[in-house]
């Protein structure tokens, strides 16, 4: 993925990144499992512009049976980044939107250059995982 956009809000850094590819519901789903994996108290969220649900996921394996949807977003505390996050993939386009707490020092500025060396190699592996043959 490819930084687009990074600025702090609220004590949160929020980011942009542009796939290589627009994606579907299937790699969507295959990269949001990949990530439940390694989410403390991990939530899932799906919907489109006229409403959103709080799907009753336990399991990464449990996110393969969703329902298609507009968007996914997965929360929950990130134990690769250490950090509170949210993250949202949205179907059929090519961007995905991050919410990182400014939590750690690493985390703490939207600094462009050090935001992306923090980031790029995490959302590079969710967007791998989309193009695998398996959701887990």
């Amino acid at each position: 993925m490819k930084l687009a956009d990074v600025k702090k809000e609220n004590g949160w850094l929020y980011s942009e990144w542009a796939l290589t590819y627009a994606v579907g519901w299937e790699q969507i789903l295959r990269a949001a499992a990949l990530m439940y994996r390694y989410t403390s108290e991990p939530q899932v969220l799906t919907g489109d512009a006229c409403n959103e649900s709080q799907a009753d996921v336990k399991a990464p394996e449990e996110i393969s049976s969703l329902a298609e949807a507009g968007y996914l977003t997965l929360r929950g505390s990130s134990e690769v980044l250490g950090v509170p996050m949210m993250i949202t993939f949205y179907n059929q386009l090519d961007f995905v939107r991050v919410w990182v707490a400014c939590a750690t020092e690493e985390f703490f500025e939207a600094d462009y250059k050090k935001f992306n060396l923090s980031m790029c190699q995490f959302l590079d592996s969710a967007e791998l995982a989309m193009h695998r043959g398996t959701s887990a």
